[in-house]
């Protein structure tokens, strides 16, 4: 693994997962190239390194060219996975009553590569508004009020307010990482 693949790493991490980074969103999903990353050793690296912050990547699915990660922050994603309002939608699609992570993020990873569609129940791993989750459910993800990080069906001012701190941190992260700070250090991972 050469010094630009996990500087290359590192900042697409700083875009695209910032906020769960910076422990203001429990989880982001995000899609690597398989011919850019060696993304199981990368994964492997950030997870020996970020433990100490309870941040983690969990590899979700594989396709020909690309691997889906998860990369969340435990604490937040457990806490998030045991509100009674999101278990009961997460218990709709086959997950357990009583909420277990790894139980949990296994299940996710079986719907995945079962389903005829992707599983629309990852809002609420990705920490969206119930009612957002519910209401893409419902409409098929159509009749939004606002897109943004996600399609919007409940309160669009919080969703608003939501995706403009997910923006100060990609810019506050991306800016540490622009200023030669790797992404360990920028967090504060020793």
């Amino acid at each position: 693994m050469s010094k630009q693949e996990c500087r290359q790493f590192e900042q697409k991490l700083a875009y695209h997962t910032a906020p769960s980074l910076l422990g203001i969103k429990c989880a982001n999903l995000i899609s690597l190239r398989l011919d850019q990353f060696d993304v199981a050793e990368q994964s492997a690296r950030f997870n020996s390194k970020a433990v100490s912050r309870g941040l983690k990547i969990r590899l979700m699915c594989r396709c020909q060219r690309c691997m889906l990660v998860l990369v969340y922050n435990e604490k937040l994603l457990s806490a998030s996975l045991a509100d009674p309002c999101r278990r009961r939608i997460l218990v709709r699609y086959g997950y357990a009553s009583e909420p277990d992570l790894q139980r949990d993020l296994d299940r996710l990873v079986q719907r995945m590569g079962q389903a005829a569609e992707f599983p629309h129940e990852i809002g609420i791993f990705l920490g969206y508004p119930t009612e957002d989750v519910e209401g893409f459910i419902a409409h098929k993800g159509e009749h939004y009020k606002l897109c943004g990080s996600w399609k919007v069906y409940g309160d669009p001012e919080q969703a608003q307010r939501s995706f403009r701190n997910y923006e100060r941190c990609r810019k506050f992260l991306c800016n540490k990482l622009n200023q030669g700070v790797d992404i360990y250090r920028a967090l504060k991972i020793s």
